[in-house]
């Protein structure tokens, strides 16, 4: 059967680089396997989420090349939340508690004195009506925890081990007798994930989670649920998460990390998508020049339980090795919308020499305005160069027969001959090679740069 998958983020936010790794390695499986790929927003947080979130992320996924056979709204399926709720209220499943923040936490303190384990003691489940009643006279509201199937009629919980084959960690087991009960509803009658997330994904019919280690102990909960509400969990992954070049936790600050500074940046987004996928594999990071590509390569066996080292500058290193390998009709139509002529000869001329795209309108420049005079380094070299300089037409010969005269008239050779005329013909220390670019500037603006009068 084709997975379906899905990528659910919480449009409280723009998405960073973290949340675009799980997106992109959900869309590489469904793509390579022939699956769906749904993207949900789990926006139940009515307080934090922004339509404006929402636009972003859908902009800053298509940017990257992703896209989704669906697109759901937890905030459209409240009637299915609550449903779902009363049928666990019905079976004794999901029961109400009245602890505010502070009783729980000296309680949890107290625990720890005693040498206890700080989890829930499931004081609300032993509470009589008529406690619950008064609770509620005095304005308290519950809030609802699930009874995790770990106890047996005395109530106390015992080891319970959940276990599964993780599709990144191999078999994983989490024991269910070491939490407390979740809490699936809060005071104010608002959901949280663990609970929406199951029913969404039980009626969805997805089929395969990847997502973040720090979600682990969560998937034992939630398989527990998936069982409670009468379905069959779906496989899970569980891949690493990033971390910095120093090995730190990453910033929350976004800055750079979100998807959106990113593009404003100039960074291509093949060069994102391959260095989010790649790192923390068994893959060398390398650049491929399609999402095709990618998919071909995806294997969650390949992903490392190590924690990836994210790093902007090995980031910025692939990019350039990405725009090195792009066929001029990988980049016509932005190349034009930048102004940027030259066709392919052009591209081909000054493609191995760029960190951004937005370099070639620089070059494109270089060769086809005026440009100002660098100093001389040496006037009587350049006015000998000038004087050597072939008639045109010319063609790709031209350099290699200009370079030569120059070098037999001055005796210069090396980085002698041809930094000089490098510093005079583009007012940079390195650059492209310039054989092919000679013909674009024009023996006119040549002459002109060389500080010779045109003829």
């Amino acid at each position: 059967m084709a997975p379906i998958v899905r990528f659910a983020p919480s449009p409280t936010g723009l998405i960073h680089i973290g949340n675009v790794r799980t997106a992109l390695l959900n869309w590489l499986f469904a793509r390579k396997e022939g699956g769906r790929f749904i993207l949900r927003f789990d926006d139940t947080d009515t307080e934090r989420s922004k339509e404006s979130y929402v636009e972003a992320i859908r902009e800053d996924l298509s940017w990257l090349g992703l896209t989704w056979d669906e697109e759901v709204r937890q905030s459209s399926r409240l009637e299915r939340y609550d449903a779902m709720a009363q049928k666990l209220k019905d079976e004794g499943l999901l029961y109400p508690c009245y602890e505010t923040a502070d009783e729980l936490d000296r309680r949890r303190k107290r625990q720890m004195a005693r040498g206890l384990p700080p989890i829930y003691d499931r004081a609300g489940l032993k509470m009589s009506d008529d406690e619950r009643q008064a609770l509620e006279a005095e304005g308290r509201a519950p809030h609802w925890r699930f009874k995790l199937p770990n106890s047996g009629e005395d109530l106390n919980p015992q080891p319970t081990h959940v276990t599964w084959d993780d599709l990144v960690r191999g078999q994983v087991t989490v024991d269910l007798g070491s939490l407390s009960d979740p809490v699936l509803i809060r005071a104010d009658g608002s959901y949280l994930y663990t609970f929406c997330s199951v029913v969404d994904d039980a009626e969805m019919g997805i089929t395969h989670i990847v997502r973040g280690e720090d979600h682990v102990t969560n998937t034992g909960v939630q398989v527990a649920l998936f069982d409670a509400i009468g379905a069959t969990a779906p496989q899970f992954g569980h891949h690493s998460l990033l971390v910095g070049a120093d090995g730190k936790v990453l910033s929350k600050r976004l800055g750079d990390l979100s998807i959106s500074g990113m593009r404003e940046s100039g960074l291509e987004a093949l060069a994102v998508a391959c260095h989010a996928t790649l790192i923390g594999t068994s893959d060398a990071i390398e650049p491929y020049r399609s999402m095709d590509e990618l998919a071909a390569l995806f294997d969650p066996a390949k992903i490392s339980m190590a924690p990836a080292r994210f790093d902007p500058a090995e980031l910025a290193g692939l990019n350039a090795k990405l725009l090195h390998i792009l066929e001029y009709s990988d980049v016509a139509d932005r190349l034009t919308a930048m102004g940027v002529g030259g066709g392919e000869e052009f591209w081909l001329a000054v493609r191995g020499n760029l960190e951004r795209l937005s370099d070639a309108a620089e070059w494109w420049r270089i060769v086809s305005e005026e440009i100002e005079l660098a100093p001389a380094e040496d006037a009587a070299f350049l006015a000998a160069a000038a004087e050597e300089l072939p008639p045109e037409p010319w063609d790709e010969s031209t350099w290699d027969v200009w370079t030569k005269a120059v070098k037999a008239r001055t005796g210069a050779k090396g980085r002698g001959l041809f930094h000089p005329l490098r510093l005079a013909l583009t007012g940079r220390d390195k650059g492209p090679e310039l054989k092919p670019l000679l013909g674009m500037i024009g023996r006119q603006e040549v002459l002109r740069r060389l500080g010779a009068p045109s003829a």
